[in-house]
């Protein structure tokens, strides 16, 4: 059983739990996930981790609310217990100094691209960090961003904070200012990640993804989370989660993503009857 230390309401439906993982910890980087199981009846779900602390033995971890089991994680607290948290899993990122390095995060993604924008950076890039959210009232980590970054720029869709826009129009200013940028590293919503990776296209900037599809056993032993990548198969938990925005078929991922969008749906909905909770 693995204990939430704190707990955060970053905002309205993204959480942060920082749950003592001595194991985790010490051997967690940057990219890598966990996957959770609240119970021993608990369906399986990757997390990205967030941050560690290994003389605290404490990983934090954020997400957000879009299904059963996330749903649920929301009604824990601190001093509550998880009953599996197993980690870190799937391959660290690739960090070595490019230069400028541009580092997008978009939602939830704003907490998983923090530790890699810190490592870039340690290593002696140039990092400038983009992250974007609909309205300034569902951003978050904006300062912690900013004090592992060169650059920090922030765009809201609604345009109530920063820049108005999404962050491939911030992307593409970078790009079109002269600048030259020799890596950009995107980690979102499967739509985002697609549109900054056609954004980089045409000027042949490598654009690194990190992948979150369908996921459950974490070890390459189920096939669930298998993506199309250059025309050959991979497996998001143990050949990623980070791969090539250029190369991946998004289309397929896209896909599979919304194949059991109904059943969805439809468990959120029987479990929020079961317990009384309105959605």
């Amino acid at each position: 059983m693995y204990r939430i230390l704190l707990r955060q309401d970053l905002v309205p439906n993204i959480h942060l739990f920082k749950v003592a993982a001595p194991a985790v910890a010490r051997k967690a980087q940057p990219g890598q996930f966990v996957v959770i199981r609240i119970d021993e009846r608990g369906e399986r779900i990757p997390i990205t981790i967030a941050d560690w602390d290994a003389d605290e033995g404490s990983v934090t971890i954020v997400f957000m609310e879009v299904g059963t089991t996330t749903r649920r994680l929301t009604l824990l607290k601190a001093g509550d217990y998880i009953a599996d948290f197993v980690g870190p899993l799937g391959l660290p990122s690739h960090i070595e100094k490019f230069g400028t390095v541009v580092c997008v995060g978009g939602c939830y993604g704003i907490a998983s691209i923090m530790p890699v924008a810190r490592a870039m950076r340690e290593v002696g890039n140039k990092v400038i960090s983009v992250i974007e959210a609909r309205s300034k009232y569902l951003l978050f980590w904006e300062e912690r961003l900013r004090e592992v970054s060169d650059q920090l720029i922030v765009t809201t869709g609604d345009g109530s904070y920063g820049a108005k826009g999404w962050v491939i129009e911030r992307l593409k200013e970078i790009i079109d200012g002269g600048g030259k940028v020799d890596l950009v590293v995107a980690v979102g919503c499967t739509y985002m990640m697609k549109l900054c990776a056609e954004t980089t296209r045409p000027f042949s900037i490598k654009t690194i993804v990190h992948l979150n599809p369908i996921m459950v056993d974490g070890t390459g032993m189920c096939g669930c989370c298998r993506v199309g990548v250059g025309g050959e198969t991979k497996f998001a938990c143990v050949d990623g989660p980070e791969f090539d925005g250029h190369q991946v078929d998004w289309e397929l991922l896209l896909a599979r993503q919304t194949a059991y969008l109904d059943d969805e749906i439809r468990s959120l909905e029987e479990w929020e009857c079961q317990v009384g909770i309105e959605g």
